[in-house]
């Protein structure tokens, strides 16, 4: 499964649903329906939304509304970066059901699509971290990282690398990840009666690794060379006496320590305890060094903070903190080394009922730059449905919360209880409609089994679900 499908299937949806009838005026832009010309480019202006990108789907760029129209709930004093994948039916129809009606926003607007990536050369990924850096605030699609199939299917220039990974070493920071809890969704770990916070370090170790294959016996080494012209230092690894395999990895203080302030200053906002997880008693010196720098920070800049709030912070071995994590009630934040986190932040998911229940943001060491996006994967199969011009009932809740966790940082930073007001009333109507018993397929199939799920039994489809939250944030919002 690839970001892109996910992308298409969801904000499509949401945007449709979000925006209503709002570009009624041939103003906005070079128009193909209600949407950008899908062969031109450029940055659109509309009512002080700035736009830059492509469309495929009509109507799939306008993400925004201008101001002065009547039912504005709330109103961003400053820009919010969009990082969508364009020609996105579910996540169109969100936010322009639940969001634009509601929120006079101004949005940047990048395409992050695979074939606008191969057109820039990648730039366009780049450029959209240098704005995130800039305004402090970004919601992002699910995206493709190309593998040989999809090189040979768009015909890509070259294999680009993870989008998300060029991001978050331009960011640096924590991806901090959390369940959305919905109390008639059955948990596999029924202990679990608070949310767990997962804070994966995004940078370097095995995601930035050199690793081979070797053929015949031969020594493997590791030379460091300093810039300073001082002697290299070499450590011989392994004598391989035939075939095997070998890798290096690395880590940066800058990167660790960024990690660590990150993940004190979340611990702080959400009042928990923080837990490290390293494995320090095998790799003495690599895993040594995240220890010693978090207890540091710690020490230095934030133990105070902690003890006026009677949290605490530990590390613990990373075995010891799995089986702890388990039998816990839940409750506190966990920092992970990349891997760790990548690995324990789907098991937690699960744990608490569904990978579609999980909310992921980025959270930069300045405490003040985030990025906003789902935590799933992507879902070919319902595209493909899509397509074929099919209902699909595809979980959008995820791709709810990353607007409205952006929306929700935009509002504390701008000092905006408005903004905040809204989007948490969204996350609220979101619950409540599941927990009212409407619900799409993957949910239900967490309470019945997907076996035994029938439509508009037990289960509906994407646009009549999104059609029910939207009735419910009119009401939550006075508007019925």
């Amino acid at each position: 499964m690839d970001g892109d499908e996910m992308t298409r299937i969801i904000w499509a949806f949401i945007k449709e649903k979000v925006m209503g009838s709002w570009p009624r005026n041939g103003r906005v832009c070079h128009k193909r329906g209600w949407g950008v010309d899908r062969e031109r480019g450029g940055v659109f202006k509309a009512g002080g939304i700035i736009l830059a990108g492509r469309t495929i789907l009509p109507g799939a760029t306008i993400l925004g509304r201008q101001p002065g129209w009547a039912g504005m709930g709330a109103r961003a004093g400053h820009a919010v970066v969009l990082l969508p994948r364009l020609s996105p039916h579910s996540d169109t129809l969100l936010a322009s059901q639940l969001i634009l009606p509601n929120v006079d926003v101004q949005l940047k607007y990048f395409d992050l699509g695979l074939p606008h990536r191969d057109k820039t050369d990648d730039q366009v990924t780049i450029d959209s971290a240098l704005a995130t850096q800039k305004y402090s605030v970004a919601v992002k699609c699910a995206t493709i990282t190309p593998d040989e199939a999809r090189v040979e299917e768009f015909k890509l220039k070259k294999m680009w690398k993870s989008p998300n990974g060029t991001i978050r070493n331009i960011l640096g920071g924590t991806v901090f990840r959390e369940p959305i809890i919905c109390k008639n969704i059955p948990r596999l770990v029924p202990g679990w009666t608070k949310p767990i916070t997962i804070g994966r370090h995004a940078h370097g170790d095995q995601y930035k690794a050199t690793d081979f294959v070797v053929d015949k016996s031969g020594t493997f080494k590791l030379v460091f060379t300093p810039k300073d012209g001082s002697g290299a230092k070499e450590w011989e690894v392994f004598n391989f006496p035939g075939g095997g395999v070998g890798m290096g990895m690395y880590n940066t203080d800058e990167s660790i320590s960024g990690f660590a302030h990150s993940c004190f200053q979340y611990a702080i906002q959400k009042k928990w305890p923080l837990y490290l997880s390293t494995k320090n008693t095998i790799l003495k010196a690599y895993d040594g060094r995240f220890k010693d720098i978090f207890q540091e920070i710690f020490d230095k800049h934030y133990k105070t903070e902690f003890d006026k709030l009677k949290i605490w912070y530990e590390h613990r071995l990373i075995d010891d903190m799995v089986a702890q994590m388990l039998k816990s009630s839940g409750g506190f934040v966990w920092a992970c080394k990349n891997y760790d986190g990548d690995v324990q932040s789907d098991i937690l998911a699960q744990g608490f009922g569904s990978l579609g229940l999980m909310t992921s943001v980025l959270v930069c060491p300045d405490g003040k730059t985030i990025e906003a996006e789902a935590a799933h994967g992507t879902v070919t199969r319902h595209y493909r449905e899509h397509q074929k011009g099919r209902p699909t009932s595809t979980n959008p809740i995820a791709s709810i919360f990353a607007w409205t966790r952006g929306l929700e940082h935009r509002g504390k930073l701008d000092s905006n209880p408005d903004l905040i007001k809204f989007a948490q009333t969204l996350e609220k109507v979101c619950v409540d409609t599941v927990e009212s018993g409407t619900m799409t397929k993957d949910l239900a199939g967490c309470i019945h089994g997907l076996a035994n799920v029938k439509l508009n039994e037990h289960f509906v489809n994407t646009t009549d679900f999104l059609d029910a939250i939207k009735n419910n944030l009119d009401k939550a919002l006075g508007k019925k």
